[in-house]
């Protein structure tokens, strides 16, 4: 009985995941939803800059801290270790719920494009930055990187197993494609707000923060292999690679 608990529990929280997922979409690019990113009534500057700084910030502090080996040693004391990731994503998942929910709009125009092919080109790359971010979860692998693999193999019995570090596809030319995803979103729309461009800029800098970490912790965990895949495939850039790449096998158990 506890096993189908637990995996009702992670399946639940996929599920919960994948709405808030689609959610954000049309957030950001004020498609479909009842509550864009430039949506509600503006409100004075001081206090609506206030209460998105502290959205953005409550969620940085929990993805990065939840992701972080130290925080980990301490959390699977208090919950079952295959948990951990189902939890994690449940608490991001709630936190980006909370930042659509209370986000204050500031709609002042940074810049707004008017001819009808550049916004038609500009939306189709807002949409392709999505489809980098969501198909780059499953060139790692996309159901342990949601704890589904985890629930799964407690279902069935089995000790959980750990993936090999392979490169496939947009890891082979860039280290963190589905952050160039999210980089891509949040900046290709033909109108730019102010809170748009606070959303951007505060999210483009916490991407590259995360990174640095994110990589400290690989370069503990896959020690030489990480380096010899640093040497080869530039961050962000795929114009721009440190060396010619080559075919062995490089890949992220998970990207947090």
């Amino acid at each position: 009985m506890a096993r189908i608990v637990v995996a009702f529990y992670g399946a639940v929280v996929y599920l919960f995941f994948v709405l808030v997922s689609l959610y954000a979409i049309g957030f950001v690019g004020n498609y479909l939803v009842p509550k864009g990113i430039d949506s509600g009534t503006e409100g004075a500057l001081g206090p609506a800059l206030l209460v998105d700084l502290l959205l953005l910030a409550l969620f940085a502090l929990q993805h990065s801290l939840m992701a972080r080996p130290f925080f980990k040693r301490w959390w699977l004391k208090v919950i079952p270790p295959v948990l951990e990731r189902s939890t994690y994503v449940l608490f991001t998942s709630l936190l980006l719920a909370l930042l659509f929910w209370q986000w204050q709009p500031l709609r002042g125009t940074i810049w707004r494009v008017e001819d009808s092919l550049a916004r038609i080109t500009i939306n189709f790359i807002y949409i392709l930055g999505w489809l980098i971010v969501f198909s780059s979860t499953f060139m790692i692998n996309h159901f342990d990187l949601v704890g589904l693999r985890q629930v799964y193999f407690n279902l069935k019995g089995e000790p959980y197993r750990t993936l090999p570090f392979t490169a496939r596809f947009l890891y082979n030319f860039v280290r963190h494609p589905l952050m160039l995803g999210f980089i891509i979103a949040f900046w290709a729309t033909p109108d730019m707000t102010v809170g748009h461009l606070l959303f951007a800029v505060a999210s483009t800098g916490y991407i590259l923060i995360g990174i640095q970490l994110e990589e400290r912790d690989l370069l503990s965990y896959h020690s030489e292999e990480y380096v010899q895949y640093r040497r080869k495939v530039s961050m962000l850039l795929p114009f721009f690679p440190r060396a010619r790449k080559s075919t062995s096998s490089v890949e992220k158990t998970a990207t947090r």
